[in-house]
C-alpha cells in the first residue's frame, strides 16, 4: 500500500525525545523519559490507566508543554518558532474530535484544505484511506450518526490524509469490533513498511505483537523496560519454555518432571504443564523420550513463545490510582 505523494523518508532518527519530563505541580506526569524512533520502527506504548502514556504523546505532538527536556521531529524542535515540523507528525487521540455536523467527506476535505493539499490530491487520499479504512459506504453520512468505532477510524483517517511521517496512535483500536481490529493491524503494518515512524498506545497487547517493532511498559510516567519485541524476555540465556499437554490427566508428572535436571518453574493448568528447560532441540528430544519411557500419556509437546502479555505481567507493573 501507498499513500500518494509519499515522499523516500531518511534513515535518521525521525523522533527523538530526550529528558522530557512533564509535570503538574507536585505530579509528574512523564519522568525524564528520552527515545529514539527511525523510519520503519513502531513502539508500542504499554502501561496501566495513568501512567503517563497520553500526557507523553501529547508533549511528543509540541500539544503539551514539557517542564524539561526537548522533543524533536524531522529535526525541528516541537516547542520552537518554526511550526514546520506540524506537516511531518500526526496524533490521533483516544478520544476522537470531530465536528459531528459534517459528513464524513466533508470533513476529510476539510482537514485536507487546512494542511493546504491540493484538492486533486486531497480527494486521491481521501477516497484512498476511506477504503481502507472501511469508511467508503459512510463517505456522505453525517458524523453525528455514527458509531464510536466509526469515528474512532475517522480520527486514524484524518491522522493519515496529511500523510505524516511520524504517527502517534492514542489506543487506536479500543472502539473497532474484531473485523475492525485485523483490518487496522494490516495498515499500521503497511506504515511502517513504508518506513513511516510510529507510537500506537494500547491496552491489546496481542495487537501490538502483530506490528510492533519494539515495546515501552511505562509505569509512574516513567520507561521501566525498552526494546526489541523479541528481547523483552526474562529466560537466562540458553533456557526455553515448553509446553506439555496429556490425554489423560497423570498424577506421576509432577514428580517425574522435578527428578529432571534442568527443568524449573514447573506449573499445571487443566491438564496442560508448562515448565523451562533447556533450549536444545537435542536436550528437548531426550527430555520429552524420558517422559513417554514413562508411559505417561503425552498428547503434544513443544516451545512457546513469549507472549506481551507474558512479558507484562512479569514486569510487575501495578494499577496506577
Amino acid at each position: 500500500m501507498k499513500v500518494a505523494g509519499e515522499e523516500k523518508l531518511s534513515k535518521e532518527p525521525l523522533l527523538v525525545a530526550r529528558g522530557l519530563r512533564v509535570a503538574f505541580g507536585d505530579l509528574v506526569a512523564v519522568r525524564d523519559v528520552s527515545l529514539s524512533l527511525g523510519g520503519g520502527e513502531v513502539l508500542g506504548l504499554i502501561g496501566p490507566n495513568g501512567a503517563g502514556k497520553t500526557t507523553f504523546l501529547r508533549a511528543a505532538a509540541g500539544l503539551q508543554p514539557p517542564t524539561r527536556g526537548t522533543t524533536h521531529v524531522m529535526g525541528y524542535d516541537v516547542c520552537g518558532d518554526d511550526t514546520e515540523f506540524r506537516r511531518h507528525i500526526g496524533l490521533a487521540p483516544d478520544a476522537p474530535p470531530v465536528y459531528e455536523e459534517l459528513t464524513v467527506d466533508q470533513f476529510l476535505t476539510f482537514i485536507a484544505l487546512a494542511y493546504q493539499i491540493q484538492r486533486s490530491l486531497a480527494r486521491e487520499r481521501i477516497d484512498f484511506w476511506l477504503e481502507q479504512l472501511w469508511l467508503t459506504e459512510k463517505k456522505h453520512e453525517k458524523i453525528a450518526t455514527l458509531s464510536r468505532g466509526m469515528r474512532q477510524r475517522i480520527t486514524v483517517a484524518r491522522t493519515l490524509v496529511p500523510n505524516p511521517t511520524v504517527i502517534l496512535l492514542d489506543e487506536p483500536s479500543s472502539g473497532l469490533d474484531p473485523a475492525g481490529r485485523i483490518q487496522f493491524r494490516k495498515v499500521l503494518a503497511s506504515l511502517r513498511n513504508q518506513g513511516k515512524a510510529l507510537i500506537v498506545s494500547s491496552h491489546i497487547l496481542a495487537d501490538l505483537e502483530e506490528y510492533c517493532t519494539h515495546i515501552a511498559i511505562i509505569e509512574h510516567g516513567s520507561i521501566l523496560r525498552y526494546g526489541a519485541v523479541g528481547d523483552l524476555h526474562d529466560r537466562a540465556e540458553g533456557r526455553h519454555r515448553y509446553q506439555l499437554a496429556l490425554a489423560d490427566e497423570d498424577t506421576r508428572l509432577a514428580g517425574i518432571l522435578a527428578d529432571i535436571e534442568g527443568v524449573s518453574d514447573v506449573s499445571h493448568v487443566d491438564g496442560v504443564w508448562t515448565f523451562e528447560f533447556d533450549d536444545r532441540p537435542q536436550r528437548s528430544a531426550e527430555l520429552l523420550k524420558t517422559i513417554v519411557a514413562r508411559d505417561v500419556p503425552v498428547a503434544s509437546f513443544g516451545p512457546m513463545g513469549d507472549t506481551l502479555e507474558d512479558m507484562y505481567l512479569r514486569s510487575g507493573v501495578k494499577q496506577v490510582d
